[in-house]
């Protein structure tokens, strides 16, 4: 088989090896100087524009990432025979043992008003704060795919009241589940550090936004580690400066890196990290890729298949 490979990773053969000997078989080429090869698979993470041009047989995409907006965005995947190609995304690999850290360190600095310490440090106070008890904060997921329903669970195993948001009816043990229009409003209201982790699509685009924001309890905390594109920046600055959030962790955004004009970068209640919640492993989603192969390969159906039409 012919795989054609590419990542926005600076040293792409260090993960064209270990797919190479998880499929000793395989003959695998790195884009650019591979597009001539037909190929039977790509291998991909935020492919060019002309990564697919003149290949005639590719049976399947995997995408080198769990988020599929970058490669449902891509206009060879929405035209001609590859639009009907079946694309595949990686599953955990690694990543939401990372975001359930993220997500923790978030969480207690908020329940234990550390960002306020922090003030007071800068200011020379010295005074004592009442932390909340774990058992009395509610940390909501937004999203309960994969990565979301890991972190949701690691914050219940850890002692937080959990809740989590979905479009759909969802069951998670340990978890205080909501769906649709009615179970969003429901959920906001009784979340205190709320966790984005939705895919982006049409319908979430924007969904962090002052309707929804306003409807979290007075001195919320949200921690956006789902894409930019889903928080409306200018209403959760309005919402800082009103009083009614009490801060904000930021991992993405809609432009990366982060403009040096950008308003949250002086915000005091603002944390900005420059997307590391979660880092792809090189090793486990190669492997991941190959083992996906290889089943396909003996006729099996493709797991973690994306809905072209659902975005994710």
């Amino acid at each position: 088989m012919n795989i054609l490979f590419y990542t926005i990773d600076p040293d792409p053969p260090r993960w064209v090896e270990v797919l190479q000997q998880a499929l000793p078989g395989a003959t695998i080429a790195t884009y650019p100087d591979g597009a001539g090869m037909q190929a039977d698979y790509a291998v991909c993470w935020k492919p060019p524009a002309d990564f697919f041009n003149g290949q005639q047989r590719i049976r399947a995409v995997f995408n080198v990432a769990a988020g599929v907006d970058f490669i449902l965005a891509h206009p060879a995947l929405q035209q001609g025979y590859l639009r009907d190609v079946p694309i595949s995304r990686l599953g955990d690999a690694g990543m939401a043992a990372q975001m359930e850290e993220y997500v923790l360190a978030a969480a207690l600095r908020w329940q234990r008003k550390l960002d306020t310490y922090a003030t007071q440090q800068c200011n020379g106070v010295w005074k004592m704060l009442g932390p909340k008890k774990r058992d009395r904060v509610t940390v909501g997921v937004l999203g309960l795919g994969v990565l979301g329903t890991h972190v949701a669970q690691g914050m219940h195993r850890f002692g937080y009241r959990a809740a989590g948001w979905s479009r759909s009816a969802r069951l998670v043990d340990g978890v205080d589940c909501h769906h649709g229009a009615q179970g969003l409003r429901d959920f906001l209201a009784g979340t205190d550090v709320l966790v984005c982790l939705l895919p982006l699509t049409e319908d979430t685009r924007g969904i962090l936004n002052r309707t929804n924001l306003t409807q979290l309890p007075q001195g919320a905390h949200v921690v956006n580690i789902g894409r930019g594109a889903h928080l409306v920046e200018a209403d959760l600055l309005a919402l800082l400066d009103a009083g009614h959030l009490g801060g904000a962790t930021l991992d993405v955004f809609p432009e990366e890196p982060l403009p040096a004009t950008s308003a949250l970068w002086a915000h005091p209640r603002v944390l900005i990290t420059p997307h590391v919640s979660a880092s792809t492993l090189r090793e486990e989603s190669m492997l991941q890729i190959a083992e996906k192969i290889r089943a396909f390969e003996r006729g099996a159906a493709l797991t973690d298949l994306v809905d072209r039409q659902r975005g994710y």
